[in-house]
């Protein structure tokens, strides 16, 4: 499972950024821990309470990618629990994106399909029970 979740998740696995338990190391570092964290998190979320506005989706992304570009950039080091934090956030907001992204390709395709399909309103009948 260590060397599926390192690959799923693109993870350097560098010790100084990871976590251990019980003297091992995780097999993924703090921030793609975290991303996983949010991720499972984050379909719960979509299923019982639904998803934000795209804004707030870009808003959860932003620290990730703020620290992971101060850190690239500058010699500045982010502790670990900063880095699962805001990689908790950015995989919560990936399931978001997720959605939306879902949501945008079936518009496009029903776009598409009408175009052929004379029945327009069909395909927006059938368009509806696709979206969540």
């Amino acid at each position: 499972m260590g060397e599926f979740l390192r690959i799923f998740f693109g993870c350097h696995q560098r010790p100084d950024r990871s976590f251990f338990f019980r003297g091992r190391q995780f097999p993924i570092c703090a921030r793609c821990t975290g991303e996983l964290i949010g991720i499972l998190t984050g379909i719960p979320i979509v299923i019982f309470i639904g998803y934000p506005q795209f804004y707030v989706v870009a808003l959860l992304m932003i620290p990730m990618a703020a620290d992971g570009f101060l850190q690239l950039l500058t010699p500045y080091e982010s502790k670990n629990i900063r880095r699962l934090t805001t990689g908790i956030l950015f995989g919560v907001a990936f399931v978001f994106f997720l959605v939306y992204f879902h949501r945008t390709c079936i518009a496009i395709a029903c776009g598409i399909v009408k175009l052929v399909i004379k029945d327009g309103d069909m395909v927006d009948r059938i368009f509806e029970k696709f979206m969540i």
